[in-house]
Formats: structure tokens, C-alpha cells, sequence
């Protein structure tokens, strides 16, 4: 890089921290600071979503897999993401809608205290929050790598870079300022994404590179499943993303939560889906290419994309596709702080302490901003030991960690929206909770904790959610927990129309020592 380059990536930083500053003007409470009020466009929460999805990890982890099996790496990834969230805008967003205006909650998980009990919606939220600063931490790790090779720092002051300036405009505007910047982060990427298209087409045979380059390719390249990414890989992960990536994860939710409607939430969401079964083409057509231009120096070829962006683009250029591996990774890992901080001060925080039981709209958003940053700190140390022989590599944190741990807490909370599974209480919920974290662990790991090598990686990560799936659904029939005010939230949730005014009938549900946990937040 140059100092054309550093120009383009410090005015990049200095938008994205304006665009905080003007956001902390929309934000004067807990829901404007997690939902953004419910006042968020259908569009501007569909771009926002899908892009909420990304990190560096695209440009690292699965830039190696393009590099080594080729088209692979879209069959297996972003396909059963786009078909997930079309199936999601049908079951899940509506409803997830519906949580914000129909319950008056500020977090996706605020609901379970009543829905099921408190015991459940702290289980949930404790190892979500834990799972998340591991998965926040690989994204750091990847950005940083990223930084290294382009710049020279260190992985560790990468890390401390890219943090700081995240945490200053998602701390400020919450997620007025997530969504804002990710929609800039878009119209960035989309150029980047072009240029480096243009770019390597240029480099081999022009346009006609579109259809001339599948020859070239090495043997297997345009195989749509192939090493361990295999047919049962791409089912199981179709059936974990259809999870994570409408809510499971709690970012996602959200968005939906931050529309004016049910119905605008669908509409988010089939954008996204579109998106997501577009876009992710044109980012890696160029690193399918990418044995043909560059020579990978890393095992997993995940320094292929940084190779090929400083061997083939101008300056200029070269600093505007380092922006859109920084918007990236900025877009999730703020989408992630700000959901968690909306669990953690909203659903932790009142168990924990009787203060945060009657917190003024003040002090809330004050806790919301402090969680951030205390989120962000807890995900960027960890992001220094990604590499280290517990967690093994960025690749393997986000695909088996994340995909793997995401089903067991995603099952109760997702499912539990749905009126068929209205049966399952709270014993099927801690039940198919805990029996999927400990299907995780004895798929991965031995009783001594060393990593089992003769498991395939489709039943590492699918494992944990089918059995969650399974126990969540045979215990709520053999052992039926339905009561009239479960019934009654999962009406509310279910029913037709937006109902924005229509309030559920929630009984106060006591906290510690018998003091009642309170409801919501008024919009």
C-alpha cells in the first residue's frame, strides 16, 4: 500500500465514525439503541442484514476453499444461505417482527423468560454470549491477517486497529449506526467486488473469461461439492444456516425486530436472500481464478485473495478493496456487539442485579454502551489465541465452533415462535440445549480433550442441532408443557396483521428473590 491507498482507507474510517456521531442523534433509549425503534426501512434492513453476514473470513478462510476446490466454496456456502433466509422470510421474520411490536421486548432473547422460564432464557443467553466472543474473535483474527499482509502490523495491532474504530460508532449509535454504515460498507463493496472482477477477467482472457477459464482451471474446480465438502455437508449446512442466519445468531433478529412491520420484515428478508444468491458470484469468480494468477504461500491458501488483490490492482484501487475487507468484517462484528449487549442488559443484567430491574431509559443506555465495549474487548483478546492449538484455525472457529454450537441454542429460541411446537416448554428446551453442547464436544474432542481426526466435518457440525431438533420436539410430546399464557405470547407472535399497538398479556415473571423482571421497553 501506498499513501493513495492509506488516504482511501482513513477517509473510509472517518465516514464510518461520522456516520456513528449523526446516528447517536436517533438514539435516546434502549430500543432506538437495539431496534432502532422500529422505524428502519425494509431496504435499509434487508442490505443491513445480508451484509451483516460477511467478514473477513470470506476474503481468508473461504477464499482458500475457492483457491483449492473451487465452485465449491458458493455451492456450500452462500446458496444454503440464500435458500435459508427464503425460507426464513415465510417462517421467521414476521414473527421475530412481531416480538418488538407485539411483546414491546428490546432484545431477540427477552421473550424466553416467559415463553419457557428464566432458567432457560439464561442458559441461552450465557453460552450464546460465550460462543460469540469466540466467533467475533476468529472474525478479528481474520481482518488482522488480512492487515498484515497488506500493511506489515502485526495480527495483534490489527486487532486493536479495526476494534477501536468499530467500537466507537457502534457504541455511539447503536443500530442506527450498524445499519447506516453497513449500507455504505455495501456501496463500497460493490465497487471493490467489480474492480477486482474487471481486473483479473483483464489478466486472462477478457469478458470471454467468463466461459474460457473452466478449462484452465485445476481438475475438480467446477465440481459443486468436493473434499470434505461433500452433498451431506451442504444439506447439514442448509439446515444450520436456515437457523443461524434468521435469528439463531441474534443479530439477524434484529434486523427484522427493527422494521415498521411484519410484513415489511418479509420483504427484508427476501432481499436478502436475492442478495446473498447474487452477490457472493461476483466476489468469488475472481478467486476461482485465483490458481491461475497467484501462487498461495499458506497450507489453506487463505492468503490467496491478498495476493492476488496486491499483485493485479492499482493503488487506488488496492485501498479500496482493503475497505471492503475492513466493512466486511466491521458490519458483523458491530452487528454481533450490539446484539449482544441488548442480551446481555436486557435479559442478563436484571437476574444478575436488582438495580437493572428498574434502570432509568438513562441508565439503560448507558449499561447498552458499556456491554459493547465490554463485548468487543472480551472478542478482540480472545482474537490474539485464534491460532492457537485450542481453537486450531480462523476456518475451523467459524465453521465448526459457530455452526456447530449455534444449533443447540438456536432450536428452543426459534422454534419456540412457532405455534406446532407449542407443546415444548422449558424442559424440552434445557433438555435438547444441553444434550446438543455435549453432542458437539464428544463429535470434536475425546475424554481427554484432544481433537478427534475420524469424524467427518458434516456430522461435527450437524450433529448438535439434529439431535437438539429431535429431543426439543419428542420431549414436548411426551411431556407437553402448553399453558394459556405461553399459548397466549406464541398467539401473539403468530397471529396476522402487524398489531403494532396490540400488547400480549405477559405476566410478570419474578426474578431472583421473588422481585419481578421487567417486561420490555415501550416504542
Amino acid at each position: 500500500m501506498n499513501s493513495l491507498d492509506w488516504v482511501v482507507l482513513i477517509g473510509y474510517f472517518g465516514v464510518v465514525i461520522a456516520i456513528g456521531l449523526w446516528s447517536h442523534k436517533r438514539v435516546d433509549n434502549v430500543s432506538d439503541f437495539f431496534t432502532a425503534g422500529g422505524k428502519m426501512p425494509w431496504w435499509l434492513s434487508g442490505i443491513s442484514h445480508h451484509m451483516s453476514g460477511y467478514s473477513a473470513v470470506m476474503f481468508t478462510g473461504y477464499a482458500g476453499i475457492a483457491y483449492q476446490f473451487g465452485v465449491t466454496s458458493f455451492v456450500t456456502w452462500s446458496l444454503p444461505i440464500a435458500i435459508g433466509i427464503g425460507i426464513g422470510a415465510q417462517l421467521f421474520a414476521p414473527r421475530l417482527n412481531r416480538l418488538r411490536s407485539r411483546l414491546h421486548v428490546a432484545s431477540p432473547l427477552e421473550y424466553l423468560k416467559n415463553r419457557y422460564n428464566i432458567q432457560t432464557q439464561q442458559a441461552l443467553a450465557w453460552s450464546g454470549l460465550l460462543l460469540k466472543i469466540v466467533d467475533v474473535g476468529a472474525k478479528w483474527a481474520a481482518i488482522a491477517t488480512l492487515l498484515s499482509v497488506f500493511t506489515g502490523v502485526s495480527i495483534t495491532q490489527g486487532i486493536f486497529i479495526t476494534g477501536c474504530i468499530t467500537a466507537v460508532y457502534c457504541t455511539v449509535g447503536g443500530l442506527w449506526a450498524d445499519a447506516l454504515t453497513e449500507l455504505g460498507q455495501f456501496v463500497i463493496q460493490l465497487f471493490a467486488g467489480v474492480a477486482m472482477l474487471v481486473t483479473a477477467m483483464a489478466k486472462l482472457d477478457g469478458f470471454s473469461t467468463l466461459w474460457t477459464v473452466w478449462d484452465k482451471l485445476p481438475e475438480g474446480h467446477t465440481d459443486p461439492t468436493a473434499g470434505p465438502y461433500t452433498v451431506t455437508f451442504l444439506l447439514a449446512y442448509l439446515f444450520i444456516k436456515t437457523f443461524e442466519y434468521n435469528g439463531g445468531m441474534w443479530n439477524q433478529a434484529q434486523r427484522y425486530m427493527a422494521t415498521d412491520s411484519a410484513a415489511s420484515a418479509k420483504r427484508s428478508a427476501r432481499l436478502s436472500a436475492v442478495l446473498w444468491l447474487v452477490w457472493p458470484t461476483v466476489l468469488f469468480f475472481p478467486m476461482w481464478c485465483a490458481p491461475l494468477l497467484v501462487h498461495a504461500q499458506k497450507p489453506d491458501a487463505s492468503d490467496s485473495y491478498a495476493l492476488m488483490t496486491e499483485q493485479l490492482l492499482p493503488h487506488g484501487l488496492l485501498g479500496l478493496v482493503v475497505v471492503g475487507f475492513f466493512s466486511h468484517t466491521m458490519a458483523m462484528c458491530s452487528s454481533d456487539a450490539n446484539a449482544i449487549a441488548a442480551v446481555f442488559t436486557r435479559d442478563i443484567a436484571p437476574v444478575l442485579s436488582k438495580a437493572a430491574r428498574t434502570w432509568s431509559s438513562r441508565t439503560g443506555l448507558l449499561a447498552a454502551r458499556v456491554s459493547t465495549l465490554g463485548f468487543l474487548g472480551l472478542s478482540m483478546a480472545l482474537a490474539t489465541q485464534i491460532n492457537s492449538p485450542t481453537f486450531k484455525d480462523i476456518i475451523s472457529v467459524v465453521i465448526k465452533w459457530v455452526a456447530g454450537l449455534m444449533g443447540p441454542i438456536a432450536i428452543p429460541f426459534m422454534l419456540g415462535l412457532l405455534r406446532r411446537f407449542r407443546k415444548s416448554g422449558p424442559t424440552a428446551a434445557l433438555v435438547s440445549w444441553a444434550a446438543g453442547l455435549l453432542a458437539f464436544y464428544f463429535t470434536n474432542y475425546n475424554f481427554d480433550g484432544s481433537v478427534k481426526k475420524d469424524v467427518a466435518l458434516q456430522y461435527q457440525v450437524a450433529l448438535p442441532l439434529a439431535l437438539s431438533l429431535v429431543l426439543y420436539i419428542v420431549i414436548g410430546l411426551i411431556k407437553p408443557e402448553d399453558t394459556p399464557e405461553r399459548d397466549a405470547i406464541i398467539e401473539q407472535i403468530n397471529s396476522d396483521g402487524d398489531g403494532s399497538d396490540a400488547r400480549a398479556t405477559v405476566p410478570a415473571q419474578a426474578g431472583p428473590g421473588g422481585a419481578a423482571v421487567t417486561e420490555g421497553v415501550k416504542d
